[in-house]
């Protein structure tokens, strides 16, 4: 529960409060409830009108179901007392965290942040926590608080009353550990203000998530990235990614681990299952999933995971044990030849892919491919110029997650930037099906990637129903 009083005082020293405390009119209130969706609001809510697209119409539905006052960045003079913000957002997380009694001084936080990545390095960190440790995971894949139920999360990180409850509830089920995936979004939109974490990574950055809902620019998207950096009391940071200098001096005075090239954190000997590294981890790894970045994810987590009480033992046989549904998932047809799931869904992820699997397979390789409707156009492009590049890969274009857009123009866009003729197959079921008529021999692979484990396909804002790729290509070999 939440007294308005400690709400007021919250506020005030956020420097966040424009309405004065005896304004509210509801000097004596206690809450016991926190929320920002209006049917749920009730006489013991504290109420959150926030978003652009929040209507006077909810307000008044919440009214009528007893709702004293509200919290919000516009008085709607709707007849309550309204307790005026200059940000939603951070009032938003700084009372979450109180409501829900600090949860975040019981666990040892760890966030992920990068491009890419994200997901893999945060099921390292969780099979290797989980040797001799309880940890919970937030992941764009799956999410546990318990160490024994999993599900999916709608955001990569949640918005913050729901990020505090799940925390609130991992403490209460025991957990010691919180691993995190934290987007720029969750930084641009303040879903973390105010959190510091026990350890950060950084693991690269390319430009994406950039466009009219997301990041304006580049400088943007690796600005709200680094602000992890800030907010955690020590940092791992890829020595060999773009722009490694801007935040080598950010956190130059900051308790840190370098790895990658030039480091004395590095992969010293590489090899398809198995690596060793040297420095802090030295010694030799086997691990399942192959290339040289999921080598380096395995690395990051580990020198995360020595920071927050794992052993050497627990990382060994924590990056052994992992694997990511829908990362680098390899199935074989009967003809010998490889299928490769993936959720490589930008420029960047998407050419080091097909560099993994041109180091394997030297026959004949089908991409299938698409681009998400409505958010991050720039990757069109991107995709684009990476087929170029690689003039003996066949191509098959197709649908992902197009939402309100005509999937047949954004795979038209994507081929635009190509010189060469490319298959354009809408029906992703039918463009994989084709793949794996194509290939002849164990030398030959496909590689379909973007969606990796979803088993939905967003179109008109909604999640229609879909097998997932594996399962699909599973039915074709």
């Amino acid at each position: 529960m939440i007294k308005i009083e400690t709400v007021l005082e919250i506020l005030k020293a956020d420097d966040n409060l424009l309405s004065a405390a005896e304004e509210t009119g509801a000097s004596q209130l206690i809450f016991t409830q926190v929320s920002y969706d209006s049917r749920k609001a009730d006489a013991n809510t504290l109420f959150f009108a926030k978003g652009a697209a929040f209507k006077k119409e909810f307000l008044e539905k919440a009214i009528a179901a007893g709702l004293q006052v509200y919290i919000s960045q516009v008085d709607y003079q709707v007849g309550i007392p309204v307790i005026l913000v200059k940000d939603i957002k951070q009032a938003m997380s700084l009372l979450a965290m109180e409501f829900y009694d600090h949860p975040e001084r019981n666990l040892k936080l760890l966030a992920f942040t990068g491009t890419k990545g994200k997901t893999t390095a945060a099921y390292f960190a969780y099979h290797i926590l989980k040797q001799s440790h309880k940890p919970a995971m937030l992941s764009t894949m799956n999410t546990t608080l318990d160490g024994k139920t999993f599900f999916k999360s709608t955001l990569t990180t949640p918005e913050s009353l729901d990020l505090f409850q799940m925390m609130a509830e991992a403490v209460a089920n025991g957990m010691s550990h919180l691993i995190m995936e934290v987007s720029s979004q969750a930084y641009l939109v303040k879903r973390v203000y105010g959190l510091t974490f026990d350890v950060g990574v950084f693991l690269n950055i390319s430009p994406d998530h950039i466009g009219p809902i997301e990041h304006p620019n580049f400088e943007d998207y690796f600005y709200h990235k680094r602000l992890l950096m800030d907010n955690s009391r020590a940092v791992i940071v890829n020595s060999g990614m773009d722009h490694f200098d801007v935040v080598a001096q950010q956190i130059a005075q900051k308790d840190h681990d370098f790895y990658g090239k030039d480091s004395e954190n590095q992969i010293v000997d590489s090899q398809a299952f198995a690596f060793t590294a040297s420095g802090k981890l030295a010694g030799p790894y086997d691990i399942q999933l192959i290339g040289h970045f999921n080598q380096e994810n395995a690395i990051a987590a580990g020198l995360a995971c020595l920071r927050l009480g794992a052993s050497l033992a627990d990382i060994r046989t924590g990056i052994a044990q992992t694997s990511v549904p829908g990362r680098m998932e390899v199935l074989t047809q009967q003809n010998g030849a490889k299928v490769f799931v993936d959720y490589a869904h930008n420029g960047d992820s998407l050419e080091k892919l097909l560099s993994v699997v041109a180091e394997h397979q030297k026959g004949q390789n089908i991409l299938i491919l698409g681009s998400t409707g409505n958010k991050a156009e720039s990757r069109r492009a991107d995709f684009g110029r990476v087929i170029q590049n690689r003039p003996d890969l066949q191509v098959i274009l197709t649908a992902d997650d197009p939402n309100r857009e005509d999937p047949q123009k954004i795979a038209e866009e994507i081929a635009s930037y190509v010189d060469r003729p490319l298959t354009i197959m809408v029906d992703r079921e039918e463009a994989i099906q084709k793949a794996l008529s194509l290939t002849s021999s164990a030398a030959d692979a496909v590689i379909i990637a973007g969606k990796g484990a979803d088993a939905y396909q967003i179109v008109n804002d909604e999640k229609v129903a879909y097998p997932g790729d594996r399962q699909v290509a599973s039915l074709y070999l």
